[in-house]
């Protein structure tokens, strides 16, 4: 059985070097945001550093699809999120039922856009589905679109320096 992938010995610096750039991209976020009360969200950029540094040359890495996939997730999140909200102010009912509702409706529509569109990133749909089951507002909208926007261009850069590392 083997512990280590086979192209660590060859590559070791290369693994440090893009999981530390994964590392210090989400420190760089999570300070940018000041908060550690939307993790879910935070979560699912951490996902998407993985696909940028740890498979930098995968079709799955291009901008419109990490781009593209987060500006869906977050229109969709966000409306179903206030639409959600409405109704349980206006007509009551359980907030919790009603958000994990509209929690399941903003997955499935956003997998619809994505692959109607052609921006399938799966970190994105995490993101839809974080926006309707957890408080935000639009300073962390912004932080995690600049997060992924800045993600996008250093791998852009770096990306003749990186490796797939899978």
């Amino acid at each position: 059985m083997r512990l280590f992938d086979r192209k660590f010995k060859k590559f070791w610096r290369l693994y440090v070097a893009q999981s530390l750039l994964a590392m210090l991209t989400i420190l760089a976020i999570v300070l940018a945001l000041n908060s550690v009360e939307q993790t879910a969200l935070i979560a699912s950029l951490g996902a998407s550093v993985f696909y940028a540094y740890c498979i930098p040359h995968s079709l799955a890495c291009r901008p419109r699809y990490m781009l593209g996939g987060y500006v869906i997730g977050t229109v969709i999140g966000c409306s179903l999120s206030l639409l959600a909200n409405l109704i349980v102010t206006t007509m009551g009912g359980d907030p919790q039922t009603i958000h994990i509702i509209f929690g399941a409706v903003a997955t499935g529509l956003t997998i619809f856009l994505m692959v109607t569109t052609d921006t399938e990133h799966p970190p994105a749909i995490a993101l839809s589905l974080g926006y309707v089951l957890n408080d935000w507002d639009l300073s962390t909208v912004v932080v995690i679109l600049v997060g992924i926007t800045t993600i996008c261009i250093v791998r852009a850069v770096l990306r003749p320096k990186l490796i797939n590392l899978l």
